[in-house]
């Protein structure tokens, strides 16, 4: 296996797509929030503008004319979501292009089969450089679904350093979850959440990156434990094989691509931190970066245009999710059913306490990811209520959309309705319930840091907004 590419991952895309759409269970939604237009009275809040940003007036929801919506607009509002989305579905599509031009110059590919080649690596050094280049793709968006494609990598390591296939596939999956989960510059996750909550792209980035460093400080150190442990139960470390197969070195050209798109990154950064870059520089950035990358790899003009493409192709039912999730919102909008379905819920949490408040929408988000397994899509169900309910009982956005995300995240490694983790355990040949028993630790471990970060979010008021 000297070469991977993009296309090995689509062929985990069947696998994918098993078990329940999420489109049909939006476009159930859809129709359940068309017919409360009809069934639940009328009502808007009061909003104030602060910084450009609309805030709902507590306890100045009002009654207005009913205004059902009609089956024919159900219609409709799916056109004006795709429509409303647009932005993000497109930032969504680029994202999908220019990795799939990174990975057709196989540098990832080169450099993580030579680093499996390796026979003088440490158990613990293989984890930590497998766990901190991972989990940086993963937190980056860099490798998400396409993360299958790399478990045979883990799984060759794990089989030269006389493991169980099961500590080989997290040496790829768990590290690059921990680092997803958490995702600190993923324009599908944090990126959409956050546009759709009105903040500023890509800000807390503080304490969202610390959040994500003990997400992956404990998965590589509960890796480690488990190698420990699996040297005791007798899994040694056979000797080095005569004539081990060769690989394709990483040559100078897969150093600068790799260094260019670490560049580029940082760049955002920065951007985005002294000039408030949002999703229209950010896509600009991954055409530019295709362009770059494509013409360092020794690709043709046709070859670079035809792989974007190739790759936004792959991530169009990612980015159709969005506008779907978003109809539905539009729908109770419309309706004006939003708000009255707010204030119900801000009633019913308004005794309870700000922390209180937002550990139950972190697992109200969590329980939700079980039936909706795009976080993206999740995310344009959720925010839209989550936002003015959090304005209600005192929670600032940031707070709200970090609610969302962890949700959405500590459920990954462990829902039976996400293709991508089925598609691992499948490429693994472990089963699910062995992989429920090895992984509960560590979510145990992640659920614990997700709700102390939440409560020091709350304490600290973590703004902005």
């Amino acid at each position: 296996m000297s070469q991977l590419n993009i296309q090995q991952a689509s062929s985990a895309a069947p696998v994918q797509e098993s078990g329940q759409s999420p489109y049909l269970l939006l476009f159930i939604i859809l129709v359940l929030a068309a017919v409360a237009t009809w069934l639940i009275p009328a009502g808007v809040f009061d909003f104030v503008t602060r910084d450009g940003i609309k805030f709902a007036v507590k306890d100045s929801l009002h009654a207005v004319p009913q205004s059902g919506v009609y089956p024919l607009e159900i219609f409709t509002a799916i056109a004006k979501g795709m429509v409303k989305s647009a932005p993000i579905i497109f930032l969504i599509l680029f994202t999908g292009g220019v990795l799939a031009v990174v990975e057709e110059t196989g540098a990832i590919a080169t450099a993580l089969n030579s680093l499996s080649r390796s026979t003088r690596l440490s158990d613990t050094r293989m984890v930590l450089i497998f766990g901190t280049i991972f989990a940086l793709l993963g937190t980056t968006g860099v490798v998400v679904n396409a993360v299958v494609a790399f478990v045979p990598i883990g799984l060759l390591v794990a089989r030269s350093m006389g493991l169980p296939p099961i500590l080989g596939a997290s040496l790829v999956y768990l590290t690059c979850a921990a680092g997803f989960n958490v995702a600190i510059l993923n324009p599908a996750t944090t990126g959409l959440t956050q546009h759709l909550a009105q903040l500023p792209l890509f800000s807390g980035m503080l304490l969202r990156g610390i959040t994500c460093l003990l997400f992956v400080v404990s998965a590589i150190a509960y890796l480690i434990w488990s190698i420990r442990r699996a040297r005791q139960d007798g899994y040694l470390r056979p000797k080095q094989a005569q004539g081990a197969e060769q690989t394709a070195k990483v040559t100078g050209r897969h150093k600068l691509i790799l260094s260019t798109v670490g560049l580029s990154l940082l760049l955002f950064i920065s951007g985005a931190v002294k000039f408030h870059w949002g999703t229209s520089e950010m896509s600009a950035m991954f055409i530019l970066l295709s362009i770059a990358v494509g013409l360092m790899g020794r690709m043709s003009g046709s070859d670079i245009a035809n792989t974007f493409l190739s790759g936004c192709s792959k991530l169009v039912k990612g980015g159709f999710i969005v506008g779907m999730a978003a109809s539905i919102s539009l729908v109770l909008q419309q309706g004006n059913v939003l708000d009255p379905i707010v204030g119900f819920l801000s009633d019913l949490l308004a005794p309870i306490p700000p922390t209180a408040a937002a550990i139950g929408m972190f697992i109200s988000a969590a329980l939700m990811h079980f039936g909706i397994s795009s976080g993206s899509g999740e995310s344009a169900l959720l925010i839209p209520i989550f936002s003015p309910l959090g304005d209600n009982l005192g929670l600032t956005r940031q707070v709200m959309v970090q609610t969302v995300l962890l949700g959405e995240g500590i459920v990954n490694c462990m829902s039976p309705t996400s293709g991508v983790l089925m598609a691992v355990l499948a490429t693994a040949n472990v089963s699910f319930g062995k992989w429920l028993r090895f992984v509960a630790p560590v979510i145990a471990v992640w659920f614990v840091i997700c709700v102390v970060m939440l409560l020091i979010g709350v304490a600290i008021n973590w703004g902005p907004f």
